[in-house]
């Protein structure tokens, strides 16, 4: 299948979101006694567009999607850090708020990375075999299962890699992102049926993926 500009533009908002999510995740929010990255706004969005790319077109191209999230992140990421440690003007008093806003920690980065993968993989792999299995119906139901198994995966190894070991770890911190993670993913399912009916339509692409080999690592298929 050739690349469609619809594809590209998915492609392109799904990186957005990942890249925003980076920069907003140091401000910290509060809903009374639940505390949450501001990041929680908008990350659960890429896993809403790794569901719309693997629904139409199958798991290859959502696979193709995810390392290109990823590179563009680590891309961003490298030049944050060169941006950090080149010497700043000596009229420029901004040096502290850049370090606090953008300045990552390796351990934070390698759990945000790992949690991101492993994620975002299982996500698609479950929706996949889900569709299998349902034969294409209820979209709900592997929209949602598969966000409640690749959330869940995502939230814990993040928050474990990041915070175990520290005064802020608490394994409770793991449930409130999960639930409020797929509350969204859930929340969102009208808008994901109008997306994928619209993409199918469209594309004239309803991909299945009886004979895909599901190794991440394999992104040349």
């Amino acid at each position: 299948m050739s690349v469609s500009q619809r594809l590209v533009i998915i492609a392109a908002i799904f990186t957005t979101c990942l890249i925003t999510a980076n920069i907003i995740a140091v401000k910290v929010i509060s809903f009374g006694a639940v505390i949450l990255p501001a990041a929680i706004v908008v990350f659960p969005l890429s896993y809403i567009l790794g569901d719309i790319l693997t629904e139409v077109y199958g798991y290859r191209w959502a696979r193709k999607v995810i390392w290109l999230g990823f590179s563009c992140n680590l891309i961003f990421v490298i030049f944050i850090w060169v941006g950090q440690v080149l010497p700043p003007a000596s009229f420029w008093k901004g040096q502290e708020a850049y370090e606090t806003i953008l300045g990552f920690t390796p351990r934070l980065l390698a759990a945000s990375f790992c949690g991101y993968l492993a994620g975002e993989f299982v996500n698609s792999f479950v929706l996949a075999k889900m569709k299998i299995l349902t034969r294409g119906r209820w979209l709900w139901t592997r929209t949602i299962g598969s966000t409640i198994v690749g959330e869940g995966l995502d939230t814990a190894i993040f928050i474990t890699l990041a915070f175990i070991g520290t005064p802020s770890f608490a394994a409770i911190m793991i449930l409130y992102h999960w639930l409020v993670k797929t509350g969204i993913e859930a929340i969102a399912t009208p808008l994901t049926y109008t997306v994928v009916n619209y993409l199918k339509r469209k594309e004239a692409i309803d991909t299945y993926d009886y004979e895909t080999n599901f190794n991440p690592f394999l992104v040349s298929d």
